[in-house]
């Protein structure tokens, strides 16, 4: 892949990244209830997403979200759905002090976030873009997909500890349990209100 072809392929992936979306709500909100290093596996578990849909796509499963519109139809509704129970879960998460002797709260999951992205029609468009748009054809199309693959990794790193880090830096401006409720509530409408992203 050329490298002007590379760079215009990772600025529309890093808008794609960059850009508030379920993804990096919930890295925020991680990042604020649990920290830093314990957000990490979330992280993981969506960049892991990302690149299972991107190998889907680049061979052919994805190609039948644009044949059969009532699988995609079917996907908005189980993302919008798994997008809720998160935004739930974000929203009423328990207040508890860090000093405090008891078991610490367990944050999303490796598997969980990898889930997410299957269910997350933004990360689907985002892979058949960039297969669409940035792939070469014939023998450099193996080629071409593991540029698009590194591309994605990158740029979905550094947007990951970007959201993550201001999530930890909010975390720890927080200090009394009124504004850690306030905040929970108001990350947890945000995440339901990307539902609407799904629908637009």
């Amino acid at each position: 892949m050329e490298l002007s072809l590379f760079l215009s392929m990772l600025g529309f992936l890093w808008v794609a990244a960059i850009t508030p979306g379920p993804n990096n709500m919930l890295l925020t909100t991680s990042g604020a209830n649990f920290g830093f290093m314990r957000s990490l596996w979330l992280m993981i578990g969506i960049m892991l997403g990302m690149q299972s849909i991107l190998v889907l796509v680049a061979f052919g499963v994805g190609g039948l979200i644009l044949i059969y519109p009532s699988l995609h139809l079917i996907l908005k509704i189980l993302g919008s759905l798994y997008l809720l129970w998160l935004a739930w879960k974000v929203a009423t998460a328990a207040y508890e002090k860090l000093e405090t002797d008891a078991p610490p709260p367990k944050p999303v999951r490796l598997h969980q976030g990898w889930l997410l992205q299957f269910l997350n029609p933004k990360a689907w468009l985002m892979a058949l873009g960039a297969v669409a748009s940035f792939s070469l054809a014939g023998d450099k199309y193996n080629h071409s997909i593991l540029a698009i693959a590194f591309g994605i990794f990158a740029v979905n790193i550094v947007a990951g500890i970007i959201w993550l880090g201001f999530g930890t830096v909010i975390g720890r401006l927080l200090r009394s349990k009124r504004a850690w409720i306030i905040f929970n509530v108001s990350m947890g409408l945000l995440t339901a209100a990307c539902v609407l992203l799904i629908w637009h």
